[in-house]
Parts: structure tokens; sequence; C-alpha cells
């Protein structure tokens, strides 16, 4: 995608953090911006400060966790708008890491409904849409550097992340032909609020919490890594970079680059374990399906 002038974005967790960051890159490259956030006054701010630097902004409220709260999100966005061309499914939540089997089922419940449902119900509500205007558009899906490594204690968080780069590599081969763009946003520590992620937990997961530290050592520890990111603006520049590209990973953290190719010698250490055992011997060269050829 290279035209964004008069075109619309749709961000989730538009009113802070990465969502914002995007909003700012896309309103500075002539887009419309929908801030679509469940904080409605962080939402309403945002859209204030936007209209101040000359970007057309409107805050929508919209829980992800919520398909009926998406689609009327994205009505007041075609009601404001007329079309919506990109579609950033970004907002997310962080939980406090747990041993395994001490994780509360309402813990599951909530970052599963946010972080990959969420994202589910961004895709399909927003697609058919594209596809109607005809004029093509991209979908960026925020997941995390913990889509492709899995720091112990963080199963949940890193489930959810995992499960939205998998979708995204096949929503990436659906929609090609249609003119519809796919992106995995992939961060590593960015300066956001999702350190206090409980702010605005949904009353049907337990309501407002506590702090929800995410990765590190100790609460204090966690916290300083958030608060040490890496600005959410030069996140936004950069996934605006790679929607120009067509990209379909977008990274953000190089110097974590040994992290991710350290699982993949291990991924492929398992290949050749299974290349050279006994027991496979009799179906080595046994290949009943014929699977998709990856696009590079």
């Amino acid at each position: 995608m290279q035209d964004f002038k008069g075109k619309t974005a749709f961000i989730t967790g538009g009113g802070s953090g990465i969502g914002l960051g995007l909003a700012r890159a896309f309103g500075r490259a002539g887009m419309n911006v929908v801030l679509a956030d469940i904080e409605t006054e962080a939402a309403k701010a945002a859209a204030e400060a936007l209209a101040v630097q000359q970007i057309t902004a409107v805050p929508v409220i919209a829980d992800v966790a919520d398909r009926a709260s998406v689609r009327a999100a994205a009505l007041e966005a075609i009601a404001a708008f007329g079309k919506v061309h990109v579609v950033c499914n970004n907002a997310g939540v962080s939980m406090e890491p747990a041993p395994v089997g001490q994780v509360a089922p309402s813990d599951w419940d909530w970052t599963l409904d946010v972080n990959l449902k969420g994202v589910v119900h961004g895709v399909e509500t927003f697609v058919p849409l594209i596809k109607s205007h005809g004029e093509g558009g991209h979908i960026v899906n925020t997941a995390s550097m913990a889509g492709m490594v899995s720091p112990p204690g963080m199963e949940p968080y890193c489930a959810t992340k995992f499960a939205v780069v998998a979708m995204s590599e096949g929503w990436y081969q659906q929609l090609a032909p249609l003119n519809i763009g796919v992106s995995v946003l992939c961060p590593g520590f960015v300066k956001t609020r999702i350190h206090e992620s409980g702010r605005a937990r949904q009353d049907k997961y337990g309501g407002v919490g506590e702090v929800d530290p995410g990765v590190g050592d100790t609460r204090e520890q966690a916290v300083q890594n958030v608060l040490s990111g890496i600005d959410p603006d030069i996140v936004g520049n950069r996934v605006l970079e790679a929607v120009q590209n067509g990209d379909l990973y977008i990274f953000t953290h190089p110097a974590m680059r040994p992290f991710v190719e350290a699982r993949f010698q291990m991924i492929l250490g398992a290949f050749d374990a299974a290349a050279n055992s006994s027991a496979l011997a009799s179906v080595r060269d046994h290949n009943p399906i014929t699977l998709l050829t990856p696009k590079p």
C-alpha cells in the first residue's frame, strides 16, 4: 500500500501507547484516523492532541473482546469517513507471570478474549468492509516478541501472541489476491502502559485490578523494562514503513534476533533427530499431504 492520503485507519487501543504512535504515523501520512479504545477519556484526549497536529481523528468506544462492540465501532468509523483502508488490531493486555497451574481461569479468559479474539473480531469485521469498497487495504495485527519466544510464566500471554502470528501468516496468503495486505507487529519493550493493563479490566473478568507488570525477574524490574522501552512513535514509523513495503513480519528490536535464532536452532535440531530416528525409518519418506508453500 503506497497511497495513504485521504484514506482511513482504524486503530484499536488507539488512545495511548503503540496505538497512538500508529495514529500519529498514519495521520502524518495524510490519513484520517479512528481511535477505538475501551477507555473513553483516553481516546477523546488523544483525538484532541492529534487535532493540534492537523491530524483528523475521531474517538470511538470499542471493547475488542466483544464482537458486537467492534462492529458498532466499525459502523461509527464508516459513518465518519465512509471507508476504512487500514485496520490495526492493536489493543492488548499483559498479566502477572505465574507458575503452571496457578493462572486464574479469569486471567486465561481475559487474556485470550482481548489478545486473541480481539484480533479475530477486528479481521472478521473489517475484511468484508474493505472488500466492499474495492480499493484494497492493509491489516496490522499487534503480536509481540512473545509471539516468537516464550518466557516461562508468561504462557497465557505468549499463547495469544503466537496465535496472532499464526493467524496473520494464514491471512497474509488468503487476502493477498484481494489486494489486502497483512502484517504482524512483533515489538520488544515499548514505553507504554501495558504493565498497567488491569486499569481497564472488564467486570466479567474480575474488574479493575492491580498493576500487571509483565516480563521481569521482579515486579519492579518488569515495570522498568516497559518504561525504558522505545518510544511508541518509533514503532508507528516502523509500521508505516513496513505497510508501504508490504512486509508480513514487522520487528522493532533487531538486538532480539539471537533469541529467535536459538529457538529456531532447537526446532531444526529436532528435525535432525527425526531424520536420524530408527523409530521413523519406515515413514521417513512418507509425504501424504502437500502444504501451501509459504511466501517469503
